[in-house]
This record gives C-alpha cells, structure tokens and sequence, in this order.
C-alpha cells in the first residue's frame, strides 16, 4: 500500500501584493512591499486580535515589560 502523500506545497505570493516573491525580499517581492507591510504595523494597520486593553491598567503601569514585579 502505498501512502497518501501531499503534493509539495507552493510558495504564496506577496502578502502585499500578491505578486511572486523576491529572493532577497522574501517573503515580499520588493523591497516597497516589505516597507509597506511594516509601515501597516506601525500605523496600526494590522492588530493581533484579543479582548481590548483597559485604558486604567495600562496608565498604571510604571514597569518596563520585562519587569517582574
């Protein structure tokens, strides 16, 4: 019996664009969709989905992220 085996999977596209990627941009397929994509995180494009933040505990905090206390 011979097993069920899945063709290779292909490489997507440009999350960006869609486009094929650039070996040295890759995933994207420039280096203007790479710049894109990130100035979509930075300008609050793009948002990791979860409850929302209470505005009361984040003014309260004084600790950096990597505190323990």
């Amino acid at each position: 019996m011979v097993p069920c085996m899945s063709p290779p999977s292909r490489s997507k596209g440009c999350p960006v664009c869609g486009a094929e990627p650039s070996a040295d941009q890759k995933p994207f397929c420039s280096e203007g969709c790479r710049n894109r994509d990130l100035l979509q995180w930075l300008g609050d494009g793009y948002r990791v989905p979860g409850p929302p933040a209470d505005p009361e505990q984040i003014m309260g905090r004084t600790n950096g992220l990597d505190s323990d206390s």
